[in-house]
């Protein structure tokens, strides 16, 4: 088997950091978070999101689809925390759908990004993690991070529904979806060897089809 590039995708909340790094201790691959961009607009986005969503979204697109191309050039297996299509797919259609990016706007970036997608290679494989909203809140609230303090429920509620949405539609690669809701990655090492050895099968056989795991309770 050469060199594989796996995505791990979900909602705030959902343990992608978790099964990222220990999935790349499991297989020995390279683990990559999510970068943090010093985004220009991003003080004036919060200001004002109506004025500066549209250039705060064009500028996280361009730099998440540059760590994306490097991540192809990188030699070793990686795998990925939060994959590329999110920002479009999920968080920048939150915000127009809020009505805080016109629909003008919106075709310009929808543009932009079909056409940087068309020109990137996709991972080998995407790993959807999904998890109910009331669970998503509870880890959010229990892991207790200052920015994520004005998160609600209505908020996640928007997101899962796109998630579903776009996870429905992704055709791109196969997508491997597991039903985390009572997964500990943390400490449950039977499940990382699980969701492991589905990863080598699916990579494998490069099958472009869904597959789900069964909703087993890990605990």
């Amino acid at each position: 088997m050469g060199k594989q590039f796996i995505a791990v995708a979900g909602n705030i909340g959902a343990g992608k950091s978790t099964l990222v790094t220990r999935l790349s201790q499991r297989l020995r691959w390279k683990p990559y978070f999510e970068p943090v961009a010093e985004n220009p607009y991003l003080a004036d986005f919060y200001a004002d999101m109506k004025r500066w969503a549209f250039e705060s979204q064009v500028f996280f697109l361009s730099y998440r689809m540059q760590s994306h191309n490097e991540l192809l050039r990188v030699p070793s297996s990686v795998v990925q925390d939060r994959s590329v299509y999110e920002d479009a797919e999920i968080f920048a259609t939150n915000l127009y759908n809020q009505g805080n990016i016109s629909e003008r706007d919106f075709k310009t970036y929808r543009n932009l990004y079909e056409l940087f997608v068309a020109l990137l290679d996709p991972p080998d494989l995407l790993i959807y993690l999904r998890v109910p909203v009331d669970v998503l809140m509870e880890r959010i609230k229990t892991r207790g991070r200052e920015f994520e303090s004005g998160i609600t429920t209505e908020y996640l509620l928007h997101l899962n529904d796109l998630y579903e949405k776009w996870i429905d539609s992704f055709t791109l690669c196969p997508i491997l979806t597991v039903p985390a809701a009572r997964m500990d990655f943390a400490s449950v090492d039977s499940l990382v060897e699980v969701i492991a050895g589905e990863v080598r099968r699916i990579t494998d056989g490069k099958q472009r089809v869904l597959f789900e795991l069964e909703d087993l309770d890990w605990s």
